[in-house]
């Protein structure tokens, strides 16, 4: 495996065999949006972490097997995707904020 993905970032050195990765890139219009907020909401809604999207969008968590919704916050509006994750799985995915 080359550790390329198709939305997020690069998985080269991360053991998915002890993993779970959910990850992916925030756009708008097709474009990157830097600098959102991404929150990990966990099956019953409850805040689990955020992380900022890179300069490319780009966010990752590392988070257990289950079901999980991304909640994306910026200056240009607001996102949502749910995702299912399980271990040694790397979970790519696209939120994408309406234009």
């Amino acid at each position: 495996m080359c550790g390329a993905t198709t939305n997020g970032p690069s998985l080269a050195g991360v053991d998915l065999a002890q993993e779970t990765v959910i990850q992916g890139v925030v756009t708008r219009a097709g474009e990157p949006v830097p600098a959102a907020y991404v929150r990990l909401l966990d099956s019953t809604g409850e805040f689990t972490a955020e992380v900022v999207a890179s300069a490319t969008g780009q966010f990752r968590f590392f988070a257990r097997p289950g079901d999980w919704t991304l909640r994306v916050l910026s200056s240009s509006g607001t996102g949502e995707v749910t995702v299912s994750a399980g271990r040694g799985e790397a979970v790519d995915t696209r939120v994408t904020i309406p234009a």
